[in-house]
């Protein structure tokens, strides 16, 4: 029987999300923009994406394997893997906005989103690992909290620097020193949070270590068929949930890889001005390039700040459901299906703001979306399976938020976006939709043990 842990045990072993939020959140917020000042047209900036989700597919299921059936005599289970994944991620936070070409840009991209996949989904697992099923909901919801804090202040880092006198401005196809800057304090928050965690957490050893180790010992067909196993022998219960992860990572794929273009031309009317566009030889071309870069990378700084907002939402929702959840049962199936609701509707808002400041609005309710997307299906999910082979079911439960992204990135966007019209701003009416359809695939789930608890 495990014991229960206090708020301060489950805020020390869930820290480090801290520092994988802030790798996510200037990933989602700013790479985009990247390769934009790097010359790609909008219409490929999803593609550009594509080696991320793929990764995840691959990496998330073998990393939650692994940790299964990891057991290190000082780090433990999980944290191995924590660290491992924390050096990839800040090397790559710190050396993506010097990218010069779009490749470089993209192959950051691809180590940075493998990296913080290694580190996030041993997380996953340590919480069913230490916590009583009573107290999971917790659990997640306090993950989200500190997601939200670090969503929060990372999104708002290249706007406060820029704010303290750093840089915004920069020559055709380079990154301005308020992005680089943002990456690398975004690099050492990575870094110093997991380790924090790492510090912090004692894990548990497996309850039977000699079985463990013949289990370890496994030949390598064993280990397939196991592996195999939980693909095939999927649970009703996995498969329903998976829909809905479906619907609502493809929603905010389609926000982290267009939300910049979208806002920027849309909102505050300061598209990204093409080089080619402009008399170089010229200075008094040269002054209107920088000038309209300058609006370009302002807006951008702005926009940022704005998605902010949404990872602040997240923290409130998941503050007053840490409250409530640490004392009372909830119904996670219409907590997340109102949630959904909700940020599909902020999403389709942003097609009718013209000033600014509605934008607030906008991402509150797709924060409190996105806290539900946090916590909800993955507590519903530890309520069914095997705690022994919590990792591996983590990571293949994964598949179901990497493959909308492939599908996103290989052209769902532009397809369906298409289909309202040319502008940038119908994709997030797209995302909006795809996450309505996500919160209505809530009513599919009837299973009692996970929908309250």
């Amino acid at each position: 029987m495990k014991k229960k842990l206090g708020f301060w045990e489950i805020w020390n072993m869930s820290f480090g999300f801290l520092g994988i939020q802030f790798g996510f959140a200037l990933q989602g917020g700013f790479m985009s923009r990247i390769f934009q000042t790097l010359g790609v047209e909008e219409s490929s900036i999803p593609l550009l994406w594509i080696a991320a989700p793929i990764t995840g597919l691959i990496v998330q299921p073998i990393i939650g394997y692994l940790s299964d059936n990891t057991w290190h005599p000082k780090l433990g289970r999980r944290k191995p893997y924590f660290l491992i994944g924390a050096v990839l991620s800040s090397i790559a936070l710190f050396f993506a906005p010097y990218s010069s070409t779009l490749w470089m840009a993209a192959g950051f991209l691809w180590i940075l989103d493998a990296s913080m996949n290694i580190s996030m989904e041993p997380f996953r697992a340590l919480v069913a690992d230490k916590l009583p099923d009573s107290q999971r909901s917790y659990g997640f919801v306090t993950q989200t909290l500190i997601i939200g804090i670090g969503t929060w202040i990372a999104s708002n880092l290249p706007w406060f620097v820029s704010a303290l006198g750093v840089s915004n401005e920069a020559d055709p196809g380079i990154v301005p020193d308020s992005v680089k800057l943002a990456f690398a304090i975004g690099a050492i928050v990575f870094m110093t949070s997991i380790l924090y965690t790492i510090i912090k957490t004692k894990e548990y050893p497996p309850k039977n270590l000699k079985k463990f180790k013949e289990k370890k010992n496994k030949k390598f067909i064993e280990v397939i068929k196991d592996f195999s196993s939980h693909y095939t022998s999927m649970s009703s219960a996995m498969k329903k949930l998976g829909a809905i992860q479906f619907f609502s990572w493809f929603a905010f794929f389609t926000m982290w890889s267009m939300a910049n273009p979208a806002i920027t031309e849309h909102v505050f009317n300061s598209p990204i001005p093409i080089a080619s566009n402009f008399d170089l030889s010229d200075s008094s071309q040269i002054s209107l390039f920088k000038s309209e870069n300058l609006k370009f990378q302002q807006a951008s700084n702005l926009t940022g700040s704005y998605m902010g907002i949404y990872g602040l939402s997240s923290m409130i929702f998941a503050l007053v459901l840490t409250f409530y959840t640490s004392k009372r049962k909830i119904n996670r199936k219409y907590i997340h299906l109102c949630s959904l609701i909700l940020g599909g509707v902020g999403f389709i808002s942003m097609y009718f703001i013209n000033d600014s400041s509605w934008l607030v609005l906008s991402f509150s309710l797709i924060g409190i979306s996105w806290g539900s997307i946090l916590s909800m299906p993955y507590a519903m999910l530890s309520s069914t399976v095997n705690e022994d082979s919590m990792g591996t079911s983590m990571g293949v439960f994964n598949m179901f938020i990497v493959i909308p992204q492939i599908v996103a990135a290989i052209g769902g966007i532009n397809i369906l976006s298409s289909l309202l019209g040319e502008k940038a701003i119908y994709s997030m009416v797209i995302a909006g939709i795809s996450l309505i359809v996500a919160g209505l695939f809530n009513l599919f789930i009837t299973d009692k043990k996970i929908i309250s608890f």
